[in-house]
């Protein structure tokens, strides 16, 4: 997604090890409630993977994940993310790794995960391999 970056699925945050991944995973499924997704590709980053605007209902998925706090800003967003820090939102509750550090110093984990059971998976769990795919995951 255009613009900002989350932490991956199995990250933790803070030294209680919080599940900021599975959380910010469960604050995507909230923002889309079950209304079908739309983006639209603005372009691409360096490693050629399209970047995209995404939008359940009218809420701007990318925008709400930062304001949330559930994801960080990345080139965009960044009042979004004042908001958030502001308010101890998501992350911003307690300690954590910028996600793109955290897969830098995880990499074997974040492989592991790129395997996924596509017999068990749901579209709400492809939309999250495809958002983690677009914030610098491997599939």
């Amino acid at each position: 997604m255009k613009g900002i970056d989350a932490p991956e699925l199995k990250q933790t945050c803070g030294a209680a090890a919080r599940p900021c991944g599975q959380e910010a995973r469960q604050s995507l499924i909230r923002l889309i409630g079950g209304r079908d997704v739309r983006c639209s590709e603005e372009g691409r980053d360096r490693y050629d993977r399209v970047l995209a605007i995404c939008l359940s209902g009218e809420t701007e998925l990318n925008r709400s994940m930062v304001g949330t706090g559930q994801a960080v800003s990345y080139g965009d967003y960044g009042g979004a993310e004042m908001e958030a820090r502001a308010k101890s939102l998501g992350l911003w509750k307690g300690d954590f790794e910028r996600p793109s550090d955290w897969r830098r110093r995880n990499q074997e984990v974040v492989d592991d995960f790129d395997q996924p059971d596509d017999a068990a998976t749901t579209p709400l769990d492809r939309l999250w391999n495809w958002f983690v795919t677009m914030m610098g995951g491997t599939r």
